[in-house]
């Protein structure tokens, strides 16, 4: 989490990581809500949970590890739906395709339709706090802009990557100066999809 976020704007991602857990059902602990907003201390976390709770947005049952839940009859927006967690893809070195389901997390959108996860082994995209473990939100498309984190297949292999295109030239570049670029050959790479959120989670996350 960035020192410089004010706090109004991570409060309201802790509140919406927390609601989207809850109407599926997976009320988070604080060490959860901790880990997946990136905070350095437990405490951060415990501070935005109690603030909301003051604010009347989140209730508390004390004496309870998962005991943060809505107000009666809360819910705004579409209500979350499952998207499937595929087969792991390596950020660093390439990897097999993707394929396999291995569990689902819950993202709050209108359709599910071509939105999958993948987690990640690797450490190539670390300067994008992408780290190894997260699960990468990716919406299918096969076309992408310059700069775009995506989801691409190298002969037949798959990577995430930041897209660079020069002189009609594709490139896939790490965030991380111990790995070099991917310049793939013309017709040996397709893009699968765009990273559009990252995830990160302690356990409890995935069903």
């Amino acid at each position: 989490m960035s020192p410089h976020t004010p706090p109004g704007k991570t409060r309201e991602r802790v509140y919406r990581f927390v609601r989207d857990r809850l109407e599926c059902g997976l009320p988070p602990t604080v060490r959860e809500v901790q880990d997946a907003l990136g905070f350095r201390a437990v405490q951060t976390a415990r501070e935005h949970l109690e603030r909301l709770v003051s604010e009347g947005r989140l209730a508390k049952q004390s004496g309870i590890a998962r005991g943060y839940s809505l107000p009666a009859g809360e819910t705004t927006g579409p209500p979350p739906v499952l998207i499937p967690i595929l087969g792991r893809v390596q950020a660093g070195a390439l990897a097999t395709a993707i394929e396999d389901i291995e569990g689902h997390i819950p993202m709050r959108t209108r359709t599910a339709e071509g939105i999958f996860g993948l987690r990640i082994r690797g450490e190539s995209m670390t300067g994008a706090g992408i780290l190894p473990g997260d699960i990468a939100i990716v919406r299918s498309q096969p076309t992408a802009e310059s700069g775009d984190i995506v989801v691409a297949l190298v002969d037949d292999e798959a990577t995430i990557k930041t897209l660079k295109i020069r002189r009609q030239r594709i490139e896939l570049h790490p965030s991380n100066n111990n790995f070099k670029p991917i310049v793939p050959l013309p017709g040996h790479c397709s893009i699968i999809g765009k990273v559009i959120e990252v995830r990160r989670f302690l356990e409890g996350g995935l069903h």
